[in-house]
């Protein structure tokens, strides 16, 4: 067998981390099927180029309006420009920065939604074309939060790893070049060496805030697991008085994310106030360098405010750079997740060239069959069946003998480990999976419906059908009437899960979209055993009618449901003990005559 595929609370980034995040976040970026998109990317950096620029320029028309005011700069100058023409050129210069900006987020919005959209629906895609085994495991909270907080993280580093850093670097530079022409080296060294010394600082620092903040998502999801799954179990926390129970369980996932969001608000503090520290050093520094320098002549009082302006405009992204560093670093860390999700195999997959489902009469076939879901403990033990075409198999058994296991294995949720199952003569390993269930209707014990009306739900077997259709299938599962009868119809919610209906509603619903399916072959999974005696009678006369015509494999857990099948099989601990009609297994007076007896003699004491 192959190794179970890690659950989600697993999922921490391990495998996928670092430049590999952003190889996988590259192709979302510049797509080779896609020009529109790699155009829209070139214009938003080349707009992105002229606004920084503009915004280098700035303090370069400052310092000349400031010289001119106070009598420095020369007289043809002062002629030629003025103090007003700077002014009006300093307001534009500064609106060009602005507008720039703007140009360039609006040129890049439909790249970054592109990448979420497709993002999104290629992990939702996957999510589902999962197997069971991993279903069964995962946390539904937990998983969410993945979903989430990894979409978050492609659109925050799609925008800011190409907005924040990349115009930083570029500033940087800008300002560095004009610092060394402009004034001298001395300026330049320490405008570098505070800037060396802020960013080494800021990554540490972030670094450390990380680890605390990769605890503190740990802690979220945890909680937030705790909290849809405490949700979803609604009724058992009511009928077993739990809500105290859940209350405090609740609180104390909550308590450990409270600890890691305050030890995450503290080395904020931190970090804020050593970035300040920094800064303000290498600014006091440059500064006195510039005073010094207009005492004794060799710069004018512009070129002190062209230092301060330069050092103020550095300031303010390297503050960001803090903030925008960590959301980054947080981002790889969810995106991570995300990735290591959609890494997550599909046990179940479609061989290459797999043709499709032709089903011819519906003849169903277990060949010599062993599985197990792990290694080490083997459910199916050799089982070989076959299931004519239009006949219906009874399949009874004690809990624990493998009943579910055979739908399971024809549906093909997990793959036999030796033998075979086959369709009219196909192995259903060779065929697509579309086809194989688009050919299968399932009618299980327990009918879960979707948050949405009770058309929705039944229309949901053929998403395609009309009204009409709809009405149609609910007449035969004799459930119109009821409908009819609400407030609403067929536009009646039904709440999550379905809990607005009764049981026996909810499985009538569940036979209804079923029969608009109208598959050649069903499989009946105990699909009224959890209902009471009466409603089973009415639905079970439904089940009956809609078998007419096509193959039906029932799993039976009352064996008075299955008394008038073609052919009942008994499994007892993965194997078939006996297999005959009704009256000639009572007659043989062995393992299914001995469930009889049990089963009657339940009915008569109760």
């Amino acid at each position: 067998m192959r190794p179970l595929p890690k659950s989600d609370a697993n999922l921490n980034g391990d495998k996928i981390e670092g430049m590999n995040v952003l190889r996988k976040v590259f192709p979302y970026l510049w797509p080779a099927d896609k020009a529109w998109v790699k155009r829209r990317v070139v214009i938003a950096l080349s707009v992105l180029v002229l606004s920084k620029l503009a915004s280098a320029g700035v303090p370069l028309i400052y310092k000349r309006i400031v010289d001119i005011m106070s009598g420095t700069a020369d007289a043809a100058e002062m002629l030629a420009i003025g103090a007003v023409g700077l002014t009006v050129a300093y307001g534009m210069a500064r609106l060009m920065n602005v507008g720039f900006q703007q140009l360039r987020d609006a040129v890049f919005a439909p790249v970054g939604q592109r990448a979420l959209r497709q993002l999104a629906i290629e992990t939702f895609t996957h999510i589902h074309r999962l197997s069971m085994r991993y279903h069964i495991t995962r946390k539904t909270g937990g998983l969410s939060r993945i979903i989430e907080r990894g979409v978050k993280g492609v659109d925050f580093l799609l925008r800011f790893l190409l907005f924040s850093i990349g115009p930083l670097v570029l500033e940087l530079l800008m300002i560095a070049v004009i610092l060394y022409f402009a004034l001298d080296a001395w300026y330049l060294a320490v405008v570098v060496i505070t800037i060396a010394i802020y960013v080494q600082f800021t990554f540490k620092v972030t670094e450390w805030r990380v680890r605390i903040r990769k605890k503190m998502n740990e802690q979220d999801t945890d909680a937030n697991q705790k909290a849809v799954d405490s949700l979803l179990n609604f009724e058992t926390v009511k009928y077993f008085g739990a809500e105290e129970w859940e209350a405090n369980r609740y609180d104390r996932a909550m308590e450990q994310y409270e600890k890691a969001a305050l030890q995450t608000s503290y080395s904020l503090a931190f970090l804020n106030f050593g970035q300040s520290l920094i800064i303000t050093s290498g600014l006091i520094a440059v500064m006195v360098m510039a005073a010094i320098g207009v005492e004794n002549g060799t710069l004018t009082v512009g070129d002190f405010v062209m230092v301060n302006a330069y050092m103020i405009q550095i300031t303010m992204p390297l503050n960001f750079l803090g903030s925008v560093y960590r959301e980054i670093r947080q981002a790889m860390i969810d995106m991570a997740e995300m990735f290591n999700l959609l890494e997550q195999p599909s046990e179940v997959s479609d061989k290459s060239g797999a043709n499709v489902l032709n089903v011819q009469g519906g003849a169903v076939r277990f060949d010599n069959v062993r599985f197990g879901y792990d290694s080490e403990r083997e459910i199916l033990k050799g089982v070989t069946l076959d299931v004519p075409a239009g006949q219906t198999v009874a399949i009874v058994g004690s809990s624990g003998s493998g009943k579910s296991t055979i739908g399971r294995l024809l549906f093909r949720f997990y793959d036999v480990t030796g033998g075979s199952v086959s369709i009219d003569g196909q192995d259903v390993r060779d065929v697509t999976q579309d086809s194989l269930h688009k050919s299968i209707g399932v009618v299980p014990q327990d009918t879960v419906l979707f948050n949405d009306t009770i058309g929705y739900n039944i229309a949901y077997g053929r998403p395609d059908a009309s009204r009409d259709d709809v009405i149609a299938a609910a007449k035969a599962a004799r459930i119109h009437d009821f409908v009819k009868s609400l407030p609403d119809g067929y536009d009646t919610q039904v709440g999550e899960r379905g809990l607005k209906l009764s049981g026996g509603e909810k499985q009538r619903v569940g036979i209804a979209r079923t029969i608009l399916k109208n598959p050649p072959i069903l499989l009946l999974d105990e699909a009224t055993s959890a209902l009471d005696t009466e409603t089973e009678r009415s639905i079970q006369a439904q089940l009956a009618a809609m078998g007419q015509g096509r193959t039906v494999i029932t799993i039976a857990h009352r064996l008075s449901t299955i008394a008038d099948a073609d052919r009942i099989v008994v499994l007892e601990k993965g194997q078939i003990v006996e297999e005959g009609r009704h009256d000639d297994l009572l007659d043989q007076n062995g393992r299914y005559a001995r469930l009889w007896a049990q089963q009657a003699a339940e009915d008569n004491a109760a």
